[in-house]
């Protein structure tokens, strides 16, 4: 009994929470980053897009928003200078899906996994991304419904107590 009443709880928690598997990226790796960058600007062109990209990876999965704003920008603007191969693209365009996640867009986060799994259809990152969007979107229209239908009841509890005072 007690294991189904830990697990009820644990299902709710999962439901409201943030169980997701991205990883997040520590302030002191972005900065160790960001000094990669800027000591890169003499290097090959090259090795400046490495240094970019894995700035942009770091960006995009930071728990501080204007991080992940800065880093959406950084993959947008690579994918936009660039020609890459399909796996460069599709690295990028998941990055963006990462990004959008974080920042709460999550239809565009799930346009772009989609986009990833037209180029790779079995890439399971994209898939586990994927399930992850839709969950997010599931559950913040259940949410939504939820505030609607209390919003409703207090709307109408309130009209039948106004009501009962007048006779």
């Amino acid at each position: 009994m007690d294991a189904k009443i830990g697990q009820f709880f644990e299902s709710i928690g999962n439901f409201f929470g943030n169980g997701d598997q991205i990883p997040w990226c520590d302030p002191d790796t972005i900065s160790g980053l960001e000094r990669e960058v800027a000591e890169a600007a003499s290097a090959s062109e090259e090795q400046k897009s490495e240094c970019i990209m894995r700035l942009s990876w770091a960006l995009v999965h930071s728990r501080r928003p204007e991080d992940v704003q800065r880093g959406i920008a950084m993959v947008e603007a690579s994918l936009a200078k660039t020609s890459t191969s399909p796996l460069a693209k599709r690295e990028k365009i998941y990055l963006l899906a990462v990004g959008y996640y974080r920042s709460g867009d999550f239809s565009r986060s799930r346009q772009l996994v989609e986009q990833c799994l037209e180029i790779a259809p079995d890439w399971r990152q994209a898939l586990s991304l994927k399930k992850h969007v839709e969950d997010r979107i599931a559950r913040d229209g259940v949410i939504g419904i939820g505030i609607t239908a209390t919003a409703v009841g207090l709307l109408v509890g309130g009209i039948a107590a106004a009501m009962s005072r007048k006779k």
